[in-house]
């Protein structure tokens, strides 16, 4: 009987890890573990600053330690915004940020940018084009300082035209 539920409770997690996937918070060998109607507990918290939850990281399975809404990690000193210009990697996102510097010789602004690694939880679906407020966090890989807190989306149609285009926010 103890091991069908024990491997009912695996089944509602997301395995697809060579590791053994589980929240820190939860304890997953006891049956205190499950609650009402069988369903699996879940840790879930505010990042604060005005974020809310996403509704997907509240009721969702996946499995995300470096998740801001579910993981271990903590959001402090910058937020920004960028438009997304990559979503080729596992989880993690590039952000095209532009500014404007100015040349003194010429009185005048010239337009840069920069690239920004951030990533990104299950909980957003995120498309190139999007436009993406970051929360700088500790470091989560070698490029990676910045998780997703907010995901505005883009037209199909304009999505290409926003990657292109200097847009400051």
């Amino acid at each position: 009987h103890s091991v069908i539920s024990q491997l009912n409770r695996m089944e509602s997690l997301d395995q697809n890890e060579k590791s053994f996937q589980k929240q820190d918070a939860v304890y997953v060998g006891s049956a205190l573990a499950l609650g009402k109607k069988g369903k699996a507990k879940r840790y879930h918290r505010s990042v604060g600053l005005g974020f809310k939850t996403p509704q997907a990281a509240i009721e969702g399975t996946y499995i995300d330690k470096k998740c801001p809404f579910t993981g271990n990690v903590s959001i402090r000193g910058r937020i920004l915004k960028g438009v997304v210009i990559s979503t080729k990697m596992a989880r993690t996102i590039v952000v095209k940020r532009d500014y404007l510097r100015y040349v003194r010789k010429y009185r005048r602004f010239e337009k840069r940018h920069k690239h920004v690694t951030a990533h990104v939880s299950p909980a957003f679906r995120v498309k190139e084009g999007d436009v993406v407020t970051i929360g700088q966090c500790r470091p989560l890989a070698k490029t990676v300082r910045f998780n997703v807190l907010k995901v505005e989306s883009a037209t199909e149609a304009g999505a290409q035209a926003a990657k292109k285009a200097f847009r400051m926010f």
